[in-house]
């Protein structure tokens, strides 16, 4: 009997089902090719910038004034992804989900529109709206691309499924740092088409999408079409009998009936949610103010300023170990608790930086020293992928039940992207005031998140999510009053949770 249940999931992985999960995941490679593609052009982009300055009034930006432009264009990325990633909920109630990715790329043709323009028309006005829209895209992506392929994926191998998510992110922002090498797209006269290449898989997403089936728990939960849903997972399973599925389903939408619908400001007002939803914020921060935006916004010129000579291939090195990390990861958080690789990765973090820090400021006496800063920033990185990256979504998604979670999840997700604005709009500015020392600001934000984690994040590994809410009522002073028997997941439709540049899919099931 065990045989028979150990087979029956490997009969429903149909190359159908692959098709329709590779054509989610173009839009994770989307996100991550947005988010490392105004890395490799700074230099162009600063160039033109000073240049359509000079011919709208005959000066000059100065040097201030075009850091802060640059910051802006590179930061209002991240004000769209708050946008984007709020709008999710709405969109997929109305239009369910392969409506709403196909909608989404209408943002991304008309973003890299405006970019691939910009030269052409002489506005950096245009770089930074496109910046903007496509951010808003980007964010729509975070929870479309997730929510879609858990939905569509066998429950055995949904956490799996869910992990391609974030790969392709990675994945995007190799391929956006080896396009913008110069002799490709990242000349003086092709950086406009780099940025706009986001068009092309837009478009390529849109045609595949026409021949996927819409999301069977969103036919079957929120539409109640049930033959619609069958005939959906007739396709993406390969088989006629598709009962259990259903009944799963069926299930889903009772629990859903009677959960309870927690709103931000309850979790703020309850005891009994105060706590966890303060460790949910303070772990965000941790993932965003510890410096790997900052690090990965900024690499090629961290580079430079250490003295590498091609600082652009120090980069994509770089691109390369947090790839390799990211499916490290993969493997690691299944087999040892959440608190202990976060700490192990902040406290690596914070010994690369210091590093850095050393790296930067005698780089330019000891031209040896630059590779200490190549070897800093792929150890600053490895660091982030055991811990800081992956663990905060976790820890989020397991401090809460199904009724707070989707609260929650948005909560902490603004969190993330309004630090992630914070960090590329500062850390220019804070680069040439604190010049090489820059990094021993995070240095002592890493400290800080250390001995947070330490003493105040519980280990979730192994345990239930009453376990987990009657600790917290018992640090509260009273009972929980909320024991849910639940289903680990986003809830369907509603609220779904927005993911920022650096997120992870929480490796839970999305039943």
């Amino acid at each position: 009997m065990e045989r028979m249940e150990d087979d029956k999931p490997k009969k429903k992985l149909t190359f159908y089902l692959f098709y329709c999960v590779a054509t989610a995941v173009i839009g994770s490679l989307q996100f991550g090719y947005n988010t490392g593609v105004i890395n490799a052009p700074e230099q162009k982009l600063r160039s033109f910038f000073h240049n359509v300055s000079m011919e709208r009034t005959g000066e000059p930006f100065s040097p201030g004034a075009n850091t802060m432009v640059w910051s802006f264009a590179v930061a209002i990325f991240s004000v769209g992804g708050m946008g984007g990633s709020f709008s999710v909920g709405v969109l997929v109630t109305k239009f369910g989900r392969r409506k709403s990715m196909l909608l989404a790329n209408v943002l991304a043709v008309v973003g890299g529109g405006f970019m691939g323009l910009s030269g052409l028309c002489r506005s950096y006005e245009m770089v930074i709206i496109g910046r903007l829209i496509i951010g808003v895209f980007c964010g729509l992506c975070t929870g479309l691309t997730p929510m879609y392929v858990g939905e569509i994926s066998p429950t055995a191998v949904r956490g799996a499924f869910g992990t391609l998510h974030q790969l392709g992110v990675v994945i995007g922002i190799l391929v956006a740092q080896i396009f913008g090498l110069e002799f490709l797209l990242g000349s003086d006269t092709l950086w406009p088409l780099l940025l706009a290449l986001t068009i092309l898989p837009a478009i390529l997403q849109s045609i595949m999408l026409h021949f996927c089936p819409e999301s069977p728990r969103y036919l079957l939960i929120v539409l109640n079409q049930e033959e619609e849903a069958r005939k959906a997972l007739v396709r993406l399973r390969g088989c006629e009998d598709v009962s259990d599925d259903i009944q799963e389903m069926k299930e889903e939408g009772m629990k859903m009936a009677r959960e309870k619908k927690v709103s931000i400001l309850e979790l703020f007002r309850s005891p009994n949610y105060r706590q966890p939803i303060f460790i949910a914020i303070v772990l965000q921060l941790s993932q965003q103010l510890s410096g790997i935006n900052a690090v990965f916004y900024y690499s090629t010129s961290i580079f430079a300023t250490a003295g590498v000579s091609q600082p652009i291939y120090a980069t994509i090195g770089a691109g390369v170990v947090n790839t390799v990390f990211t499916v490290v990861s993969l493997f690691l958080v299944e087999r040892a608790g959440r608190r202990t690789l976060h700490l192990i990765g902040l406290a690596g973090m914070a010994l690369f930086a210091v590093v850095m820090t050393i790296a930067l400021s005698l780089g330019q006496t000891t031209p040896s020293l630059s590779y200490l800063a190549i070897v800093a920033v792929f150890g600053f990185v490895a660091s982030f992928e055991m811990g800081p990256g992956p663990i905060p979504w976790f820890i989020v998604a397991e401090l809460f039940s199904q009724g707070p979670r989707p609260a929650a999840m948005a909560v902490s997700g603004l969190s993330n992207w309004t630090a992630n604005f914070v960090v590329g709009l500062g850390f220019p500015k804070l680069a040439e005031l604190c010049g090489p020392y820059v990094f021993i600001i995070f240095v002592i934000f890493l400290i800080l998140f250390f001995i947070f984690t330490f003493l105040k994040v519980p280990e979730t590994k192994g345990r239930t999510f009453d376990d987990i809410a009657q600790g917290f009522a018992s640090s509260a002073g009273k009972p929980s009053v909320e024991p849910e028997a639940v289903v680990a997941g986003l809830t369907e439709g509603k609220d779904p949770a927005p993911m920022s540049p650096t997120d992870k899919v929480p490796m839970v099931n999305l039943s």
